[in-house]
């Protein structure tokens, strides 16, 4: 059985490090997907925050992952203790919605730079 995860950072495709290869070869792509919610500039790295004033959308890229398996307890790994991991409603290109995996920034944002474009690649 498969499940979906919604990224939106370091983790999209393209990205450059182990853990996005990683997704990469152990789960199948959907596709480009967006998500409610405002994206933050935490360090090199974004952050997203699914409810709050001005909620617009975040850009990102959706995978179906084992259910099974330690690609997501690895992930959870790799996104510490700043990060959540839950669900939300995600938007696939086609337009059909479905519930996804995302991991929310579970830090305080005061000070941090909102990314209005919702997409961390541009």
């Amino acid at each position: 059985m498969t499940q979906h995860l919604f990224v939106y950072g370091t983790l999209r495709r393209g990205a450059r490090n182990r853990f996005a290869a990683m997704l990469a070869r152990s789960a199948r792509f959907i596709g480009p997907a967006k998500a409610r919610g405002r994206l933050y500039r935490i360090k090199h790295y974004p952050g997203f925050v699914p409810r709050g004033p001005h909620t617009g959308w975040v850009l990102g890229d959706v995978f179906a992952v084992p259910q099974r398996g330690k690609l997501l307890q690895a992930l959870d790994l790799y996104e510490g203790l700043a990060f959540e991991r839950t669900t939300t409603k995600v938007v696939l290109s086609s337009g059909r919605t479905i519930r996804a995996w995302v991991y929310c920034y579970a830090l305080d944002i005061k000070g941090k730079r909102r990314i209005v474009s919702g997409d961390f690649f541009l």
